[in-house]
């Protein structure tokens, strides 16, 4: 039994004990216990974007606050210094809940209003858990609801998140281009179905592989676009209510500048909280990103296949031995890591089409389990992209010898033959003599 000293907190269930030293208080003990503690558990630190844009939240609702006369300028500027404290990497520890929870994320909300607070009254002079000159719910929750705070937040996040996995995205596309230019000239033997077909060269193989990401990554980048409208000022169901005048487009402003990404009020607040289609579409233009990218991983597994016994006609980077039995075998790792982050993420695609169909009435409230997977699919995505540009793509290789033996079976001569005398009469079936 812990021996640890604690203090009392009451909210309208109760009282309880919580840790004497905790920054946290009865809310998030509840949350915590009705959403699980065990090791593995996600919590908000395991998604930094995500608290990080909570945090920039009440950050921008304490200024607009200043600014309407709806909160003291020195409690404001304790909020704003507590929460500027959290984006510089400090209380990390002090955001236990599980991401995943009931209540479209209430715990989350109050988990964050209960550091701030607590650590703005510690600011100002005041004892953890005292609530005696920061209140966790009438000063740092002012003018908000968690149905507002909660979507702009994750909006927020994936706007952050997708923003440096498209740099990711463009960074092995340059890696693709690279290839083109050092292998200019050379032929290959193009297939379809797995069969021998015409030739083509090894520069328009890989110009294409960065077309297909361009082209996809843009489609990503359009998605991310679409969350720049945020319900911020929308308090409960899109209503507005508790808010001084003004202050709905105003926080949204301060939020751009505390971000700096161009936010705008959403046109329509009850739409924004009620309808989560602007986030599926950013999973759905996720997973073609790593559709494509998992045909360029098979294409390149197939390719350097053997190399005695396959089509070896590639030669990937020799990254780790590939067998704790047989000496000298490689495997394409790299490749194998594209496609099964392209598993996941068609998985976290899933996820996000569930929660989208299970919002009712007013409010979605799903959106912690889309947090959870849609972030780390768009992290996954963009790390996994980028270690297969740098430790696999930019050290391929093409072997001339296997490269041209191959070419031997074009049936390009055939193609041109046939155009002069007829296709029936002009090879054998199958290509076989």
């Amino acid at each position: 039994m812990s021996t640890s000293p604690t203090r009392l907190e009451r909210d309208p269930l109760g009282t309880v004990e919580v840790p004497a030293d905790a920054l946290w208080g009865v809310h998030t003990l509840r949350a915590t216990r009705n959403s699980g503690t065990a090791e593995g558990v996600v919590t908000l630190p395991d998604r930094p974007a995500l608290l990080r844009a909570l945090v920039q939240v009440k950050i921008a609702a304490a200024r607009a606050n200043v600014e309407a006369g709806a909160l003291a300028p020195e409690i404001g500027e304790a909020i704003a210094t507590a929460g500027r404290e959290v984006l510089q990497g400090r209380w990390h520890d002090q955001f236990p809940a599980n991401l995943v929870q009931g209540g479209g994320g209430t715990g989350t909300n109050m988990n964050v209003n209960e550091v701030l607070a607590n650590r703005a009254g510690e600011l100002l002079g005041g004892a953890r858990g005292a609530y005696d000159r920061v209140h966790p719910n009438d000063h740092v929750n002012r003018s908000q609801s968690t149905n507002d705070v909660y979507p702009t937040a994750l909006q927020l996040a994936t706007i952050a998140s997708g923003s440096e996995a498209l740099v990711d995205f463009e960074h092995l596309a340059a890696t693709f281009d690279e290839r083109a230019a050092a292998h200019a000239g050379m032929e290959r033997l193009g297939r379809t179905c797995m069969q021998d077909a015409l030739p083509l060269t090894v520069e328009t193989t890989h110009r294409t592989h960065a077309t297909a990401l361009r082209r996809t990554a843009s489609g990503f980048g359009r998605a991310l676009d679409g969350l720049r409208a945020v319900p911020l000022g929308g308090t409960a169901i899109g209503s507005g209510a508790g808010t001084p005048p003004g202050y709905s487009d105003r926080v949204v402003a301060l939020l751009a500048e505390e971000t700096g990404i161009d936010l705008t009020p959403a046109p329509d607040r009850h739409d924004a909280l009620a309808n989560l289609d602007p986030v599926l579409s950013v999973a759905g233009a996720l997973e073609r990103v790593m559709l494509s990218m998992a045909q360029v991983a098979q294409d390149l597994r197939f390719l350097s296949s053997g190399p005695r016994g396959g089509i070896g006609e590639v030669a990937l980077p020799p990254v780790q031995m590939g067998s704790s039995m047989m000496p000298g075998k490689i495997n394409p790792v790299l490749p194998e890591l594209v496609l099964q982050t392209s598993f996941e993420v068609r998985a976290a695609r899933h996820v996000v089409e569930c929660a989208t169909a299970a919002g009712e009435l007013e409010l979605n409230v799903m959106e912690p389990v889309v947090a959870k997977h849609l972030l780390a699919a768009i992290a996954d995505s963009g790390r996994t992209l980028r270690l297969f540009a740098d430790a696999c793509v930019a050290g391929l290789e093409w072997i001339p010898a296997t490269t041209e033996a191959h070419l031997r079976g074009s049936l390009l001569d055939a193609v041109t033959s046939a155009a002069k005398s007829g296709w029936e009469s002009t090879h054998p079936v199958g290509g076989r003599e």
